[in-house]
């Protein structure tokens, strides 16, 4: 996808590993991807075949009825194999970054020793949290080396909470405690020095009205990011554009990470408050992604995301780049056996080329944060 030089563009170049903590989570979102793997509770005793994408909990893994995950995942142990498979990873791939994810990683009872020796590992480390027990983790957190929350907000008020979770859980006054461990989560989070941004899915019109709430609640040392659903697509986008538009918001700069498909364009309210909306460029790796079924315009909604560390229900890690193609999984011994490295290090630069060539008249300037 050609960047246009409308307004200042900075490339960046991905050096972001995800890390998938735990499954564990006390929301039911109907949009969750669980990065790829299905809900643990949910296949207890299943085998690979008889695996479901929803089940009892009311959580969803919205990718897993098709994309051919072949284990389950468990809680990562702060231990000398965790710390073991991150230097791995960060030698074969010359990753810098760790971010953690579940499921709810505020709900690993050991996040601030996975966060300790990720840190002593090499890497700065960021998460992406509900807050569901971040008021209580934030303080040990900070001390661990926690540099950054990204913070997924599903609603301002306990009736639009409750609207996007599993009609067995859409009770208001449940909703309304979520709502309130987030937000004792973020002040805790700011209280305590940690980077602080709220990430806001938009799934179509109907949610408009939150995300201006949003904006209005909290103060703008909060950054707010825009998320499209994958799952929703192009009436996702317009919804985000309908909000930017009734705000006044101005964009002013975009950010590109080369080598993965997240890219941001930054946006500037009238009072000058900034908000990102965050996008997917069609990135694909030229030889894994070249025979892939999803791999046309409408079918690969991700693009490639960057590398998806796991540990499986065997104690095994596992490596994945793609949460619809679950079956491309490795084992990590495995996996940095492969051409995989090589080929991920290869296309990273080549789209660093590409992209600064393109932008060859404005001063790039690069930049590691992926998000």
């Amino acid at each position: 996808m050609a960047i246009a030089n409308t307004i200042p563009t900075h490339i960046g170049i991905d050096r972001t590993l995800r890390i998938k903590i735990i499954d564990a989570c006390g929301l039911t979102c109907t949009f969750c991807h669980n990065e790829g793997t299905p809900v643990a509770a949910d296949n207890v005793g299943k085998s690979v075949e008889t695996f479901q994408s929803a089940g009892r909990t009311g959580r969803v893994s919205i990718y897993a009825r098709a994309n051919g995950a072949a284990f389950l995942p468990a809680p990562v142990a702060p231990d000398d194999g965790y710390v073991s498979a991150l230097v791995a990873l960060r030698q074969a791939l010359g990753a810098t970054e760790l971010h953690l994810t579940g499921g709810e990683p505020t709900l690993h009872a050991g996040l601030p020793k996975l966060l300790a020796l990720a840190r002593t590992a090499g890497f700065r480390v960021c998460m992406t949290s509900n807050g569901e027990r971040g008021a209580e983790q934030m303080a040990a957190c900070a001390e661990a080396g926690l540099d950054r929350v990204n913070f997924s907000v599903f609603g301002t008020t306990p009736a639009e909470l409750a609207a996007v979770q599993h009609t067995r859980y859409r009770n208001p006054v449940r909703a309304a405690r979520k709502l309130d461990a987030l937000r004792a989560a973020i002040a805790a989070a700011v209280e305590h020095g940690i980077t602080a941004s709220a990430n806001v899915v938009v799934p179509d019109a109907s949610h408009i009205d939150r995300v201006h709430r949003l904006l209005d609640e909290y103060a703008p040392q909060l950054s707010v990011r825009l998320l499209n659903s994958l799952d929703e697509g192009q009436t996702s986008i317009d919804a985000i554009e309908q909000v930017l538009a009734a705000r006044g918001a101005v964009a002013e700069a975009r950010y590109v990470t080369a080598g993965v498909s997240g890219c941001r364009t930054a946006y500037r309210l009238p009072e000058g408050r900034r908000v990102y909306f965050k996008q997917i460029r069609p990135v694909r790796l030229p030889e894994t992604c070249a025979g892939c079924r999803f791999n046309n315009g409408t079918d690969c909604q991700e693009g490639f995301y960057g590398v998806r560390l796991y540990r499986d229900q065997q104690g095994r890690y596992q490596v994945g780049i793609c949460i619809q193609r679950m079956d491309l999984c490795r084992p990590l011994d495995a996996f940095l056996a492969s051409s995989l490295p090589a080929e991920i290090r290869r296309f990273r630069a080549l789209d660093h080329a590409r992209l600064t060539a393109e932008l060859s008249q404005y001063p790039a300037t690069d930049s590691q944060d992926k998000e």
